[in-house]
């Protein structure tokens, strides 16, 4: 078992989520809320993660959205009130995570959500009064139990990030074993979402050397073993790796993001009903090549370190060779071809835009894009 203290405490093998009961008595949660979906209940794994509390199992809100709303946060915060809940336990992917997290907040903390977005300068607002939380992720793609953050749709529609380091999970349960009946399809998406985490960070300006290290190197596991883990969801081996690629990407993106987020932000905010992992994947290609156009000699480095991460020939500076590696990677893996597969029109595009200037990671790109600039990432993704 590997006990990994960086940031927060990180348990992580196979069996791991064995010692939940265990983490909830050490970070002082006696009377948990379980946060998770339909489908983790459906698939057995809640019941798995569970399993150490017998029949004292804690009760469970299981309503969370594919994109959690501000609703189903008052829904599960009264849930907790119902039972006196002093903490809450995220089992499932970036969604339930996220969901656990606007819990935190609006448990304990007076008002609407987006009082508290970092777009409206909320965070400092977030107080240490928030409710803890202990995540299991069911997924290897956002890495949400190791961040400091949320992504939430609040009641005007909005896709908002709400970011504070009180928010950072007490504990992590990073267990590849609740991974392994993961579909193919969302084994893919989220798992090119880890990826596009290690790569956007990588190339953002901001300056954290080690998180840079981090992410390379989550860069090198994901690439290696997705395929893999998609083919055959019990090559253990395979999801133990898109597992680390997934925490290590979130350890590194507390440097920050970049315009593939403020795209993805947007547009799902826009459509709900589109996987965040999916639209990363289709958006980093043309988000790579706009990049590279405005990178001195430093930053063609960092794009030859990702090529060689991934196992390429090298790229000669300019993406073209690593935005094809990667659309090559989504084919095989069964993504979409583009947006207009997943019915993204045209039409949208100035709402998308306007959305992803505003976005928090806009700022954290290495070329600060325009309108126009995002709307030919758009047009390069269709």
């Amino acid at each position: 078992m590997a006990l990994i203290q960086y940031l927060t405490q990180i348990q992580f093998d196979f069996g791991a989520v064995a010692l939940l009961p265990q983490i909830c008595e050490q970070a002082g949660i006696h009377r948990p809320l379980v946060i998770t979906d339909a489908g983790v209940r459906a698939a057995g794994v809640l019941a798995r993660a569970l399993a150490p509390w017998g029949e004292q199992a804690p009760p469970v809100f299981d309503q969370t959205p594919a994109n959690p709303t501000e609703i189903a946060v008052r829904w599960a915060v009264a849930l907790c009130r119902q039972h006196a809940c002093d903490g809450l336990i995220a089992i499932g992917g970036g969604s339930s995570m996220d969901l656990a997290k606007g819990v935190a907040i609006a448990a304990t903390h007076a008002g609407p959500l987006k009082n508290f977005a970092t777009i409206a300068g909320g965070s400092a607002l977030i107080t240490g009064a928030v409710l803890p939380v202990i995540a299991v992720p069911t997924t290897a793609g956002t890495g949400s139990e190791v961040a400091r953050g949320a992504i939430l749709i609040v009641d005007d529609g909005r896709k908002l990030g709400f970011h504070n380091w009180v928010l950072l999970p007490k504990a992590a349960i990073c267990d590849p074993e609740l991974t392994l009946s993961l579909p193919p399809g969302l084994t893919a998406a989220t798992g090119m979402d880890a990826i596009a985490h290690c790569m956007e960070t990588f190339m953002s300006d901001a300056v954290n050397p080690p998180a840079e290290a981090i992410a390379l190197d989550g860069l090198r596991r994901g690439w290696a073993h997705l395929e893999r883990a998609t083919v055959d969801g019990s090559d253990r081996e395979a999801r133990w790796q898109m597992m680390s690629c997934s925490m290590q990407g979130a350890l590194a993106f507390q440097k920050g993001l970049g315009c593939v987020h403020s795209l993805s932000h947007a547009l799902g905010g826009i459509n709900p009903r589109l996987h965040h992992g999916t639209l990363n994947a289709l958006f980093l290609p043309a988000v790579i090549r706009f990049n590279a156009s405005a990178l001195g000699m430093q930053r063609e480095h960092k794009l030859a370190r990702m090529a060689q991460a991934m196992g390429l020939n090298g790229d000669g500076g300019n993406g073209v060779e690593l935005a094809h590696a990667i659309s090559a990677m989504n084919a095989r893996l069964g993504l979409p071809a583009g947006l207009a597969a997943l019915g993204v029109k045209p039409a949208q595009f100035d709402a998308v835009t306007e959305a992803a200037l505003l976005d928090h990671c806009h700022k954290t790109n290495p070329r600060l894009a325009s309108a126009a600039d995002y709307s030919e990432m758009l047009l390069a993704s269709m």
